[in-house]
């Protein structure tokens, strides 16, 4: 559940094909015929209706703005260099659980069908905590084709402070951060957190992100995540680079420069943006469907020519509007690794762009299978009640099909709970997605939390197969 007004939104490694057998068992127990209450139908997104106006198309265009090489040199330069993902995983400092050893709230909110071939649970310290919300999941198979950053598989998952939380102190607030999740061993996976920050134009400090993280890619050396709609220089999305990872030296609350050195809200390292895109039409406005998008979700499409960044934006289930999806391509230039294709006026158009009936988007892919002319579109869709279930479509020109989990026409909520953003794993074929909610019974941020947080894979032929 998404807390920001209107909008939200290649070769398999060995390790990452096996199936433990004890999270197959678990799983598999996991994978009941959801209840009756559970097994109702979504709205119908319907079929996809192309944007093809000039006049529409352009609400998605983006101005991109550099950082100056020398401000960021200057920033790296005091705070004793950099380092990369490498070093984050020599330092990982908490542990993902097995299915195993999650508790019953955790694994009951796996999906239903298709079910999960693999699935974690976060360390004690972070799978309860209603002060952060798991939003968004990309991997080094989207970074690299064949799977791996440098000589690992990494995980990345985007948390964003939980704002809506009572009584949180100013200083948290706006805070976003980086599961960095060593995926070398899937048995076994540990992580380290890094804390997302905004340099000053001069280089001599910087600021929390104050965004939240809905939609996530890393695609080569950059990381792009998304921005909210009161981000304070109307950005839409910014971009990270993975070798500019920094070391903090002073572990207090607050955010940037201290007496005595750097902070960052108690964290040991920070990723300071590198650049970033805004919205030529104007900062969207979540209390008004003017057209222009706020961005929810994002994943990466390997499968397009070239590689291209697909996005969609969020109104709550229900709401009258109705969600778009649309593509950027990625620049092929030899000196804008994981930056998009710009014009000479450093402007990204959208490539694509569709209209949907869909509301409550969490979570948004596009893949082309092989022979085909066209991609599929998939989306998620999350309830908003406590412990339902969500609904995963595949959408096309034609319709949208649903995955289900009984015979009955309207058992289609069989995604998982609260499920958020997705991500697809080329070289393994796994779909890649993350459960959100640590809420109390009430649904509320407030009582003793209900940990139903699980890192998840379903193999993308089982989703196609699935869909009814």
């Amino acid at each position: 559940m998404k807390h920001r007004g209107r909008h939200r939104r290649q070769r398999r490694g060995r390790a990452l094909r096996g199936v433990l057998a004890g999270t197959a068992l678990a799983l598999t127990a996991a994978a009941t015929i959801v209840s009756a209450s559970q097994a109702v139908s979504s709205d119908n997104p319907g079929p996809l209706k192309s944007v093809t106006s000039a006049a529409e198309l352009k609400n998605f265009q983006l101005k991109e703005h550099l950082a100056s090489k020398s401000s960021l040199d200057r920033l790296a330069t005091s705070m004793g260099g950099t380092v990369g993902v490498s070093t984050v995983l020599e330092h990982t400092n908490r542990t993902m659980r097995n299915t195993a050893e999650c508790v019953p709230t955790e694994t009951e909110a796996l999906p239903v069908a298709p079910t999960a071939t693999r699935a974690y649970c976060w360390d004690d310290a972070d799978s309860a905590s209603q002060r952060w919300l798991p939003q968004s999941v990309t991997t080094s198979g989207d970074a690299d084709e064949d799977g791996r950053w440098g000589a690992n598989r990494v995980i990345l998952s985007g948390w964003t402070h939980n704002d809506a939380k009572p009584d949180e102190p100013t200083v948290s607030r706006g805070l976003a951060r980086v599961a960095v999740v060593d995926a070398n061993d899937l048995s076994s996976m540990t992580y380290r957190w890094v804390l997302l920050v905004v340099p000053t134009e001069d280089g001599s400090d910087y600021r929390k992100l104050s965004s939240s993280i809905s939609g996530m890619v890393w695609y080569q050396d950059k990381l792009l995540v998304t921005a909210s709609p009161t981000d304070s220089d109307h950005q839409s999305l910014y971009v990270y680079d993975m070798n500019r990872i920094q070391r903090t030296s002073v572990d207090s609350p607050a955010v940037g420069k201290v007496p005595g050195g750097w902070s960052a809200h108690g964290y040991g390292y920070v990723m300071p943006a590198v650049a970033s895109y805004n919205l030529t039409g104007g900062t969207c406005d979540p209390a008004s469907d003017d057209g222009t998008p706020c961005f929810g979700s994002l994943s990466l499409d390997r499968s397009s020519t070239p590689d291209s960044l697909v996005a969609s934006e969020w109104f709550p289930a229900g709401a009258d509007q109705r969600s778009r999806l649309w593509r950027y391509s990625f620049s092929g230039a030899g000196d804008r690794s994981g930056l998009l294709a710009t014009n000479a006026l450093g402007r990204a158009d959208a490539v694509e762009a569709y209209s949907t009936k869909a509301t409550g988007i969490q979570g948004v892919l596009s893949y082309r299978s092989a022979g085909d002319e066209k991609a599929d579109w998939y989306i998620g869709h999350a309830p908003g009640a406590k412990d339902r279930h969500g609904t995963l479509w595949r959408l096309d020109s034609e319709g949208a099909k649903a995955a289900r989990c009984g015979t009955d026409e309207e058992s289609r909520r069989c995604w998982a709970e609260h499920a958020e953003s997705l991500s697809y794993w080329e070289g393994t074929g796994e779909v890649w997605s993350l459960t959100e909610r640590a809420a109390d019974q009430r649904n509320a941020w407030q009582g003793t939390a209900v940990p139903e947080r699980v890192l998840y894979a379903v193999p993308l032929s089982s989703i196609t197969g699935s869909l009814k």
